[in-house]
């Protein structure tokens, strides 16, 4: 697609909207208007930042769209960027929607944290939770089951925020360590089979890091609320090497501050009596099981070697071993499922009882086998009868929604829900979706967030990616930390910024 830019510069917000609306298109700047018969988009910033004018022609088509600010922007440099680059979105936005006559779920909205959107005007302006679902409506497009959510997560947020200082931070662990690979998975793990040399030099190397960050947090007088451990598969650390991760993270970050010790057991052929004493003995009040589907064949089409039944008896023994909440996640959208069969595993696994369920749907994304094998996938709308029969499902059962995100290229453009029953808020969760406090990142691929609550910059120190580049670079990964003390120097001194 042919994209012309005057007046301004914000290639990521056209950019945004194209692949929204237009995910088979790529961008290619031109410095003329195309031909009509070419796709291509004209978009237009008036020359005092208040109205924002798109031309679009697509397949013969065309369209126009058109988004004012009632005020001019502020002066402020990052404001003025936000507002301008919203109402060039929204005039893009309303030329396709009329172009091409659908409206996503999730409307105009693009970012993965939605509910932030919905926490800052309610914050802002001390609006209601009904105010804020109009808003989101009104100036985003959202649907009203969207709209909902984003509100419903925006007050869970709003109460954990008022409930910190300024010192307060999460810290997360990660174990890149898998028995095997599932065919949706593009994160940075490998499997055990391939990899099982380099654990235990790994570990060595996390809990150096560990130390590391331990020692620059207490220089900087900052205090962990929340620990999280996760993965890949954590699992996949034999039970003394779980003891000894567990109780480096104590040692370091645990105290009177502490609410929350996560652990992500995860896949049930990783959990076992032993594994789930040592999780119990470093502290962790949280842990996951995590079976994505119940179904057996939709298991083995994503490379998983345990069946519904040892998800069962898995969680069982947690119950007895494990005397904190448990968290289960589910997927919509794997390769051969379909509503009937989705609506069947949620409904075993509500039987459970579990204190969390985390629906996800299906993100496809570049690395994973489902992208390079061209899998058969359940289409958008399959997917939304499975996302509303979890809404209607969960929410009779007794659970809510707690936080969100969404994912570039997730089937039917939905999201990521988080349910809980009353009480078992998992922190870090909200804390790492909503942004309400920095979050220590340690291990390979880990990125540190840290974020100024009052201003909302934020800045991110970066990881190794891979497991051996970690281990090898670990003396370099350790000192790069220290770079924490210039950011909380500037927050202190009135607020950090770019």
């Amino acid at each position: 697609m042919d994209i012309r830019l005057v007046g301004h510069d914000y290639k990521y917000g056209v950019e945004q909207i194209m692949l929204l609306m237009f995910p088979e298109q790529r961008p290619v700047y031109v410095d003329r208007d195309a031909p009509e018969s070419a796709d291509f988009v004209r978009s237009e910033l008036s020359p005092d930042g208040r109205r924002a004018v798109t031309l679009l022609f697509v397949g013969g088509k065309s369209a126009e769209g058109e988004a004012e600010l009632p005020a001019p922007p502020p002066s402020e440099p990052l404001l003025r960027d936000r507002e301008c680059q919203k109402l060039v979105k929204l005039a893009f936005f309303r030329a396709a929607v009329a172009l091409t006559g659908r409206q996503p779920p999730w409307g105009a909205l693009t970012g993965i944290r939605p509910g932030k959107l919905a926490e800052r005007y309610m914050r802002e302006t001390g609006a209601s939770e009904r105010e804020a679902v109009e808003f989101m409506q009104r100036e985003y497009y959202l649907t009203p089951r969207s709209a909902s959510l984003c509100a419903r997560v925006a007050e869970e947020a709003e109460t954990l925020r008022k409930s910190f200082s300024p010192e307060d931070i999460s810290v997360y662990a990660g174990i890149p360590f898998c028995p095997t690979r599932c065919a949706y998975c593009s994160f940075v793990s490998q499997s055990v089979e391939k990899s099982f040399a380099l654990i235990e030099p790994y570990l060595e190397a996390l809990i150096k890091e560990i130390r590391a960050a331990g020692r620059i947090t207490r220089e900087l007088g900052l205090r962990a609320v929340s620990l999280y451990v996760g993965g890949g598969t954590p699992t996949t650390l034999s039970a003394p090497q779980l003891e000894r991760l567990l109780g480096e993270l104590g040692e370091q970050f645990g105290g009177s501050a502490l609410r929350e010790l996560t652990v992500e057991a995860g896949r049930p052929d990783t959990i076992d009596r032993e594994r789930l004493a040592a999780i119990s003995r470093g502290g962790a009040g949280r842990i996951s099981i995590n079976p994505q589907t119940m179904n057996d064949a939709v298991l083995a089409a994503i490379g998983r070697k345990h069946s519904g039944l040892a998800v069962v008896e898995s969680f069982r023994l947690a119950r007895e071993c494990f005397s904190g909440d448990i968290n289960m996640d589910l997927i919509a959208g794997l390769p051969g499922d379909c509503p009937e069969s989705f609506a069947a595993s949620l409904d075993e696994v509500i039987a459970l009882a579990p204190e969390n369920i985390t629906v996800h749907t299906l993100a496809m994304k570049r690395g994973s086998r489902l992208i390079s094998e061209n899998a058969a996938l359940p289409t958008g709308g399959d997917v939304s009868q499975m996302l509303d029969y979890a809404s209607e499902a969960l929410t009779s059962a007794g659970y809510s929604p707690y936080y969100l995100y969404r994912q570039k290229f997730s089937s039917g453009g939905f999201e990521n829900i988080g349910w809980t029953k009353p009480g078992h808020t998992g922190i870090y969760n909200i804390c790492v979706m909503e942004e309400l406090h920095s979050v220590l990142a340690l291990g390979a691929g880990g990125v540190t967030k840290l974020t100024d609550p009052t201003t909302g910059y934020l800045e991110r120190i970066s990881n190794k990616k891979y497991p051996k580049e970690y281990i090898e670079s670990i003396d370099e990964i350790c000192d790069n930390k220290y770079r924490m003390r210039e950011f909380y120097a500037k927050m202190r001194e009135g607020g950090a910024r770019a």
